[in-house]
């Protein structure tokens, strides 16, 4: 079995190109180092460093070993971690950011499963767009946050912020009861083209929504009515007669009223995400991250929100 404090010497040697270089970066002596290199060299059976009056060099063999090295040395860090995080995940306090339509169901689903195993954990929820949000992750002033993405609209996450994909929800069209589309599996977009529309107000340059991006790539451009960033509104005025609209699934509340069902058409998926610093050592963090993905997977495996009028999601 090789030794793990000499994997570590030997993969700071490579880094730096030298002894003196690991023995300053580990608080060691030069030859101490020394020494553990050789020990190293017999626990492997081959040797590892070349060494000359002038310079040293990782041989192939020394090379391999200390890549494969880096990667044992940071599951060793990672499972470190995960055992600090289960002994202080009773107490702590995390900050949470998320948007609104992720407080229908995913977010609360995760916060109750989590707030009952850790009733001890201060928690406080921060609401807000996920571009705007996302920098108070870098500067760790939110240490975790719930984001989304369209597909026909991508955005960057700063430097240092890590997204990882919980679930891809669909865009599903949004018709008031009686409506003939609401009547079928699935409508092609381009099959709505005479249709008025209820939309958000979009990004970009030039400013466009998800709808505006997707019918543009269909050919047609749609004849929007009124805009809102409120799928509760977009969803009421759909539900007076107002117009149809394209609403991702998790910002479908309440479908009294309503019908929904799937549209073919160009990308029309939102990714939603987990957004954190790696670096991050708040204890309680990937406990809180894993309860996400948890409830996240729950609703991958439930139903879409119905297409009768008067069911709920």
């Amino acid at each position: 079995m090789l030794n793990t404090h000499r994997l570590r010497i030997l993969t700071e040697v490579h880094r730096s190109g030298s002894i003196a270089g690991a023995a300053r970066e580990l608080k060691l002596s030069p030859s101490a180092v020394s020494h553990q290199l050789s020990q190293l060299e017999k626990e492997a059976g081959v040797s590892l460093v070349e060494r000359s009056a002038q310079s040293l060099r990782l041989t192939a063999a020394g090379r391999r070993l200390s890549l494969r090295g880096q990667e044992v040395l940071a599951l060793l860090n990672a499972a470190e971690k995960d055992l600090l995080a289960q002994s202080r995940a009773d107490s702590g306090h995390l900050r949470i950011g998320f948007f609104a339509s992720a407080g229908y169901r995913l977010l609360p689903q995760a916060l109750s499963r989590f707030s009952n195993r850790y009733p001890g954990v201060e928690l406080d929820l921060v609401e807000g767009q996920p571009h705007e949000l996302a920098v108070s992750v870098q500067q760790g002033e939110i240490d975790v946050l719930v984001v989304f993405e369209h597909a026909l609209d991508p955005w960057t996450p700063p430097e240092g912020v890590q997204v990882r994909e919980l679930i891809r929800e669909p865009q599903l069209l949004v018709v008031p009861s009686g409506h003939p589309a609401g009547r079928r599996s699935q409508v092609r977009l381009d099959e709505l083209a005479g249709e008025q529309w209820i939309t958000s107000f979009g990004t970009g340059s030039p400013v466009r929504s998800v709808l505006e991006r997707a019918c543009a790539l269909e050919g047609f451009v749609p004849n929007i009515r009124c805009r809102s960033d409120h799928y509760e509104v977009i969803a009421g005025l759909v539900r007076a007669g107002m117009g149809i609209a394209l609403v991702p699934s998790l910002g479908i509340n309440d479908t009294t009223g309503l019908e929904t069902t799937r549209v073919s058409g160009p990308r029309l998926y939102r990714k939603i995400g987990v957004a954190s610093r790696p670096g991050n050592a708040n204890p309680v963090l990937d406990t809180f991250i894993a309860y996400l993905v948890s409830a996240a997977s729950n609703l991958r495996s439930a139903p879409a929100p119905g297409r009768s009028a008067g069911t709920r999601p």
